[in-house]
């Protein structure tokens, strides 16, 4: 018998049943709540329940079956914060950690409560840490999602939108005060239709999942803005909640998932199961290092008493353990069939494929996916490197994957700036990188073509500055990475020359229609289309203020590059030329009766390019014919697919060239559609065959056949 104490009823004595192994985590059921942890090196388990003045009640669990303790208590309800405390072996030389001193939160928890402070009791063996660590949260599982149901959209028709909860809606003026910073202020009308007017898809939301702030930080004044300090795989992040009710997160953030599904927008998460937020050896003991540190990490081997380090945070989990593959597992079809979110975006991917020290694509992880009837269902994003030894793997994931492509972000960051000798990746890179993926069996759609992501500079920044400018961060600007492939336009920083903005917008623009007009699937990053800025900053990882904020006020300020963002969206979205399911052909395809090329290469002069076209030193200028008549993949129908053809006249010369429309067999005459020297891309003009046409230095111009 023991004595529980929640929110919701007055104390009272309960028997402690049996309950079961699965699921792990705590599981209400509308009369009761089932608790299940995993430990294989624990000797004796304690549940411990917390009131609402903070006093403990512990329970000892009594059943065990294959490693995984249980017990059902038949009165706790919703709202009821608990923990555990883990005896066994505390002997680091042979990677045990146990210490019951630690009040540890449940690994399957689903919310979170309180906060942590820097109390020595969390770093120090002995010392308890009730009072200074977190609690979980029994959260109510039932809600109504009416008639709820995934988007599912095609990759290639994705535009994906990669946005931060509180930096998203903090300032917005539209946004209720009181909501600003919340997953209910991200749902909120005003950030929707901004979305669907930009024509966005797909929004990815850095980490949500329950994340720790890091005191070192904070001691500075600093916070872990990103979020990648991750603990809580089940739980969505508690500050992001508007109301503070314990548990209370899980049905809002059901509630954000619901409203952007009602308006066609996908919700991809970005996860980091590659680490924890425990750190190395001299981190806080809040969960998983207490419970079954052996298990959960990968330790150096011949040393046990530290932890092998692929991310560069201090730890890696242990994906080759038959449980933390579980863990993973579960958590992910946790968000997908609870929460409703559509996709995931995985941060440093490459740790996960490490089964004993290389990167393995067909590591039991991958594997696990593969053939998993949910996850393999979504949308599944790599992020394909991380810090270890032959970590770089763009290229190397297994089929179902898609990736950033971070050799597509280098190669249109080098062309734009002019770097010589780049026009044959330049190239690869504008068709959906199949050097990289078609070996592989995949499609354009594999290939995340972004330039600029949440870690590095803004696109307004990244054409301002040719330096990283991190003072702010306090680490002497010794942080962030220093090869930016950026360009300032001839000043660093601001600027009232109107020659560089000019310059500036112009590059801006170039970027961004360069991505919409790749084959492959799109990703911009939040406030790019409004000209955002960091002030040089390119790791505002803890910087939660207004230098990482949106600013609203700019969507008036730049609504020219606003404007041009949304018709070059809109211009991909009509036209299935420039988002393809499968790569091009190069050769002549037989259409009906008749065959065509699908592309052409074509120099300024609108003759076809040669090897010693592709391989010159001046490599800045060329044009690619799109032939709509020639797309052999059929639409969803099974339907034959037929579009406009289109004629791109690249010139990353810093002086305007005469490009010449090629002969009549390619179309008898071509409008304008897309001009970048144009702050909104907008320009009226047509040419016949074989006639010339400026492009202005550094620019895109864009003509669609006339038929």
């Amino acid at each position: 018998m023991a004595l529980l104490d929640n929110d919701s009823a007055e104390s009272a004595p309960h028997a402690v049943w049996p309950g079961s192994a699965y699921p792990l985590g705590a599981t209400y059921d509308g009369a009761g709540t089932n608790f299940s942890l995993f430990s294989e090196v624990a000797e004796e388990v304690e549940l411990c329940l917390i009131a609402r003045d903070g006093s403990e009640t512990r329970i000892s669990i009594e059943e065990v079956d294959g490693y995984v303790w249980h017990a059902y208590l038949p009165a706790v309800v919703p709202g009821q914060r608990y923990g555990y405390r883990v005896h066994g072996p505390s002997d680091a030389e042979n990677g045990h950690r146990c210490d019951p001193s630690k009040l540890l939160l449940d690994p399957y928890g689903k919310a979170f409560d309180g906060s942590f402070d820097s109390d020595p009791s969390l770093y120090t063996e002995g010392d308890d840490s009730l009072g200074h660590t977190m609690t979980t949260v029994v959260i109510n599982p039932f809600f109504d999602w009416a008639s709820d149901r995934s988007p599912k959209r095609p990759y290639n028709e994705t535009v994906i939108y990669e946005a931060h909860v509180k930096g998203m809606t903090a300032t917005h003026p539209g946004i209720p005060e009181e909501l600003r910073g919340t997953y209910s202020g991200l749902a909120h009308p005003v950030i929707i239709e901004h979305l669907k007017e930009l024509g966005v898809t797909a929004i990815e939301l850095m980490p949500v999942h329950q994340f720790m702030q890091d005191h070192t930080l904070l001691d500075q004044g600093l916070r872990n803005y990103w979020g990648y300090n991750t603990f809580g795989f089940f739980a969505p992040h508690a500050e992001y909640a508007s109301v503070a009710k314990p548990g209370a997160t899980v049905s809002e953030f059901k509630a954000m998932v619901r409203a952007f599904h009602e308006e066609g927008i996908e919700v991809i998460l970005d996860v980091v199961y590659n680490h924890t937020a425990e750190g190395n050896h001299k981190g806080p003991t809040i969960c998983f290092r207490g419970i079954d540190n052996a298990a959960y990490y990968r330790l150096v081997d011949g040393d046990l008493s530290h932890y092998m380090d692929y991310t560069g945070t201090g730890n890696s989990l242990n994906a080759r353990h038959p449980h933390t593959l579980q863990l993973i597992m579960d958590s992910l079809r946790y968000w997908v069939t609870e929460m409703h979110v559509d996709g995931f975006r995985f941060d440093l991917a490459s740790t996960l494929a490490r089964e004993l020290h290389d990167v393995d694509r067909l590591s039991a992880f991958f594997d696990l996916v593969q053939q998993d009837p949910i996850v393999s269902q979504v949308k599944l994003i790599a992020e394909p490197w991380d810090v270890g030894e032959g970590g770089y793997q763009v290229g190397n994931f297994p089929g179902l994957w898609t990736e950033w492509n971070g050799q597509y972000r280098d190669t249109v960051r080098d062309y734009w700036r002019g770097e010589p000798a780049t026009l044959g990746e330049f190239a690869s890179r504008l068709t959906g990188s199949s050097d990289l993926y078609e070996a592989t069996g995949r499609r354009p759609s594999a290939s995340i073509n972004f330039v600029i992501a949440h870690d590095g500079f803004t696109l307004r920044d990244l054409v301002s500055y040719n330096e990283k400018h991190n003072e702010a961060n306090g680490e002497d600007n010794k942080d962030g990475e220093s090869h930016n492939r950026s360009w300032n336009c001839g000043v660093e920083g601001p600027t009232d020359d109107p020659e560089i903005l000019e310059l500036r917008g112009r590059q801006s623009r170039n970027i961004l229609a360069t991505m919409m007009l790749s084959q492959g699937t799109p990703m911009i990053a939040h406030g790019d289309e409004m000209g955002r800025t960091q002030q040089g900053n390119n790791n505002v990882y803890c910087q939660d203020s207004p230098l990482s904020w949106m600013d609203w006020s700019l969507a008036e300020t730049n609504a020219d590059l606003l404007a041009f963002t949304r018709n070059v969206i809109e211009l991909r979205r009509k036209h299935p030329v420039f988002r393809r399911r499968r790569f091009f052909a190069g050769g002549p395809i037989r259409t009906g009766e008749e065959e065509s090329r699908d592309i052409a290469w074509l120099t300024p002069a609108g003759e076809e390019m040669t090897s010693s076209d592709w391989g010159s030193g001046f490599g800045k200028s060329l044009s690619v014919f799109l032939n709509g008549d020639a797309i052999p993949e059929p639409n969803h129908r099974g339907e034959r697919v037929a579009d406009d053809s289109f004629l791109l006249c690249f010139n990353a010369h810093d002086e305007a060239l005469e490009f010449e429309t090629p002969a009549s067999d390619y179309g008898a005459r071509w409008e304008v559609v897309l001009d970048t020297a144009e702050r909104t891309g907008v320009a009226a003009a047509s040419f016949a065959a074989e006639a010339a046409v400026k492009v202005a230095s550094r620019s895109l111009l864009v003509l669609r056949r006339a038929e």
